[in-house]
């Protein structure tokens, strides 16, 4: 089902046709935009603080409680702005849930905000607490991407702030398990995919990409897909490796598969990885688990082999295609083996189109009118897979919005405050410009 999404074709030209004065490169701000970018400056002290808050909230993906806590965190500053907050629960998929917040208007575009409460910081994890040093701050989740909702809320309270919020068709959409999330996805995403078909612009608030000076914005992601290999051989005494009558073993046939990969599956923004592969006279594997262990003697020529990895693909064509190749090396069969392989859905691939080009040449009107530099599109191969992912087939979408900082995902996560105004303004007055 998911890889059938990412197949769908979807073209909005007329997402962009926004009135002149809004789109002159160069411009300057309206009034009302100098009071929206200095309502942003003015609520620093009150965003950090809640930052801190939610940061030493525990909400790692499998703590459904500490999820809850930060969605119960959030809820109160979503209503005092005007939304309307539900709960999702996903119990289904074992995971705590999503929070969205709606407000309905009938201006400008529908736009969609995307991010996520859950951190990789399980309660195990001696990483728990947020700590401020000078401009940066750590703590689980800061960057990745706790940072990340600070500027969707700091974004939309300086909206209102300007009176800019009434009439707009903002829905914001924070689900509770992006790290590692339920499955199938199916039921995980279903209802984001649901929102993404309501909408017509997606803002995600993964964290922002700066390099060699430059700033990044992304509009292409690749897909995250998994695939299962088992092979199977004749067993026998080891001297009669490579008989007629018994063959090559279940090992060498898996090793020629994967060599096979190798060397004629490359091509460019295709990564396929093997990250576990078991073999011998006995074996235990488990493919949803991904762990296996074997054991055989030397002089004994195994008859069953595993192997597991994964496809990251830019396109749903390019996913397709590197498939029915996979395909077609395991069907060729060394003497007394056999084998197949098994594919396992994950994240579409977030296809780079003119709409989602359209959507970065917008917010570089923005940056350009802010004196901020100009964002770049972020090379899809340098990206994980994501959220946005799911919705991007139905409507024009960006990612790469959220925080700035270092070490995402390890002890010691970093997240550059200074960086926070600058990343909540531009998306303030993307919304604002898209709204209106």
């Amino acid at each position: 089902m998911i890889h059938a999404l990412a197949t769908m074709n979807r073209f909005t030209p007329a997402l962009l046709l926004l009135p002149a004065a809004c789109l002159l490169q160069g411009g300057g701000l309206s009034p009302v935009e100098q009071k929206i970018a200095q309502a942003v400056d003015a609520n620093i002290p009150e965003t950090n603080t809640l930052l801190e808050r939610l940061v030493n909230i525990n909400s790692g993906t499998l703590n459904p409680a500490g999820v809850r806590k930060v969605a119960d965190v959030l809820r109160p500053e979503f209503e005092a702005l005007g939304f309307e907050v539900r709960w999702i629960p996903m119990d289904e998929v074992h995971r705590a849930g999503h929070l969205v917040a709606q407000r309905k208007g009938t201006r400008g575009k529908r736009v969609l905000l995307i991010g996520h409460m859950d951190t990789v910081f399980e309660t195990s994890s001696p990483f728990q607490k947020f700590e401020r040093n000078g401009d940066s701050a750590t703590g689980p989740g800061s960057n990745d991407m706790k940072g990340g909702l600070m500027i969707i809320l700091s974004a939309l309270k300086a909206l209102r702030a300007a009176d800019a919020l009434d009439g707009s068709s903002i829905t914001v959409f924070l689900t509770g398990d992006e790290e590692k999330p339920g499955e199938p996805l199916s039921i995980a995403r279903r209802d984001l995919i649901e929102a993404g078909k309501q909408n017509d612009a997606a803002l995600e608030f993964e964290g922002g990409s700066r390099s060699g000076g430059r700033e990044y914005a992304t509009i292409a992601r690749r897909s995250a897909s998994s695939w299962h290999l088992h092979a199977t051989g004749n067993t026998g005494h080891s001297a009669g490796i490579f008989d007629s009558r018994v063959g090559s073993g279940a090992i060498y046939e898996i090793a020629r598969i994967l060599t096979a990969f190798q060397e004629q599956l490359k091509e460019p923004d295709l990564t396929f990885n093997t990250s576990v592969i078991v073999g011998g006279s006995t074996v235990s594997y488990d493919s949803k688990e991904n762990t296996g262990t074997a054991a055989g003697k030397t002089n004994i020529i195994p008859d069953k082999a595993y192997a597991s990895g994964d496809i990251r693909a830019v396109s749903a064509g390019q996913l397709e295609r590197t498939r029915d190749k996979m395909r077609k090396i395991v069907e060729a069969h060394l003497p007394g083996t056999s084998a197949e392989i098994t594919f396992q859905e994950g994240y579409p691939a977030m296809e780079a189109t003119a709409g989602n080009q359209r959507l970065l040449a917008l917010l570089n009107t923005v940056n350009r009118d802010l004196n901020f530099e100009n964002m770049e599109a972020l090379p899809p191969a340098r990206r994980g897979a994501g959220d946005v992912s799911f919705v991007a087939p139905y409507l024009d979408s960006i990612s790469g919005l959220g925080s700035l900082g270092r070490n995402a995902h390890v002890a010691g996560e970093t997240v550059d405050l200074t960086r926070q105004p600058i990343q909540a303004k531009r998306t303030a007055l993307l919304i604002y410009r898209l709204t209106h």
